[in-house]
């Protein structure tokens, strides 16, 4: 009875691997099994027969030496796709195994498995902040829980052409005490501040300073109050299983549209914002990719605002406090008359803006967000 309970949990969690090119999930994209934050995807080839089964030898037998505790950790992570909150997998860091020619610590095979299978060195992940063992170095034990990770985005390849967005059009007028939000224009334009006091009234009241500010746009219309963010780590999304957070799914919108209402429903797990001690991290829990425009992710000299596609799975350094206040000079025109709240990065589910695309400007997205740094 024991042996035939821990061989249903292990098939379980085999068939919760991270499907391959030629899979249907795969040709669909909606795990962010390879590429990079600028759109550039990295497909995996369908393995040969001989390597699948290696393959699948090999995860079973090392998975057959796990406590039953354990797998049902791991079957809990894999099978809701990182959706329910899942304890870290401690396990031995020094087990190595091989598949073919190559040689794969326990917690890269398991990363390989259930998440990336183009995975290549461990340098290419980012451990996430849910993780016990986050910030921790223990040489004994490591966690392998695969979704306490997250895939690194590169940002050394140039963007295309339809990611660059002129500086022109984010010239700011001279409004210093407003807040900022984009027009149909693409320029950003400044409004009566009636939601920036949302979350100013939250200090007024005695509770500690929010380091940032949520707004949720569904096109050119603001839905919601402003969102206030005082924890490290918030979570935003339409539907997460034990989601605790910023809930676009409880947000009354009366827009009709039949594509703001298919976006909106794709976000799912959405995204997750995390004040790190190096600057704001964005971690993509969805199964579509979603874009960011940030201006300490681009060259200080540059001219121009990059539009940076980050795929499931992926995280990225969306706002660097250490160079947002070397942009703070009278010749970054964008910064010079920013708002007492600091800077925005903007991020659009599903649909991306720019050049190559139908919309020009992120207010032409479905669904958006914008989060507004305090930098007091």
């Amino acid at each position: 009875m024991f042996r035939t309970k821990r061989s249903g949990l292990v098939r379980r969690i085999w068939r919760s691997r991270a499907p391959v090119e030629g899979d249907g999930e795969a040709d669909r994209g909606t795990h962010g099994s390879g590429g990079c934050c600028m759109g550039k995807t990295t497909k995996v080839a369908k393995s040969n027969a001989g390597s699948e089964a290696e393959l699948k030898a090999l995860t079973h037998s090392i998975l057959k030496k796990i406590k039953e505790k354990q797998l049902e950790v791991l079957l809990q992570a894999v099978e809701s796709k990182g959706g329910a909150r899942s304890p870290c997998l401690l396990l031995p860091s020094k087990v190595d195994a091989k598949v073919g020619q190559q040689s794969y610590s326990l917690p890269m095979l398991l990363y390989k498995v259930f998440r990336w299978p183009d995975l290549r060195h461990s340098s290419e992940l980012k451990r996430l902040s849910c993780c016990e063992s986050y910030g921790k170095i223990n040489p004994e034990l490591v966690c392998c829980n695969p979704h306490h990770m997250s895939r690194l985005c590169e940002l050394e390849s140039p963007p295309p052409p339809y990611s660059r967005y002129p500086m022109d059009y984010l010239k700011p007028p001279d409004s210093p005490e407003s807040v900022p939000s984009s027009s149909d224009t693409g320029e950003t334009t400044y409004s009566a501040p009636v939601g920036l006091s949302d979350s100013l009234a939250l200090q007024e009241s005695g509770e500690r300073a929010h380091w940032c500010v949520v707004a949720y746009w569904e096109e050119k219309t603001r839905v919601g109050r402003l969102y206030s963010v005082q924890e490290p780590s918030l979570d935003i999304f339409y539907d997460l299983p034990q989601g605790n957070g910023f809930c676009l799914g409880q947000l009354c919108s009366d827009n009709k549209s039949q594509l703001v209402q298919m976006v909106r429903a794709k976000i799912g797990y959405g995204i997750q914002l995390t004040r790190e001690p190096d600057g704001v991290w964005v971690y993509n829990r969805s199964c579509y990719p979603i874009f960011i425009k940030s201006a300490t992710l681009d060259n200080p000299d540059s001219r121009t605002l990059l539009v940076h596609k980050v795929f499931p799975g992926f995280s990225i350094k969306a706002f660097d406090y250490d160079k947002a206040g070397t942009l703070q000079r009278p010749n970054d025109h964008e910064f010079t008359q920013q708002p007492r709240t600091g800077f925005t990065v903007q991020i659009s589910f599903v649909k991306g803006w720019g050049q190559c695309y139908t919309r020009q400007f992120i207010s032409s997205c479905p669904c958006w967000l914008e989060v507004i740094f305090n930098m007091r």
